[in-house]
C-alpha cells in the first residue's frame, strides 16, 4: 500500500510537506507516457526509501541550443 511507502520514505525526509513536494517534482520528471501515474509515484517513493532526496542535487545540464531548420523553397 502507498501509505507504507510514504512512512518508509519519511525515514529520509523529516517533513511530510517537503516529501510531498519532492515526490511530485520527481514524479513529473520520471513519468513516462503510456504508464500509470500511480506506478510512477510508487517508484519514486521506493527510491526515496533508500536515498535521501534532500541531499545534494546534481546541477542541471545547460539547455541545448535550438536547431535551425531550412524551409523548402
Amino acid at each position: 500500500m502507498r501509505s507504507d511507502l510514504v512512512f518508509r520514505a519519511l525515514s529520509q525526509v523529516s517533513n511530510r510537506y517537503q516529501l510531498c513536494q519532492l515526490a511530485s517534482k520527481a514524479t513529473r520528471k520520471l513519468h513516462k507516457p503510456n504508464t500509470r501515474l500511480q506506478d510512477t509515484t510508487n517508484d519514486v517513493l521506493v527510491r526515496f526509501e533508500s536515498t535521501n532526496p534532500e541531499a545534494e542535487t546534481p546541477e542541471e545540464a545547460p539547455a541545448a541550443q535550438p536547431v535551425e531548420r531550412r524551409r523548402a523553397a
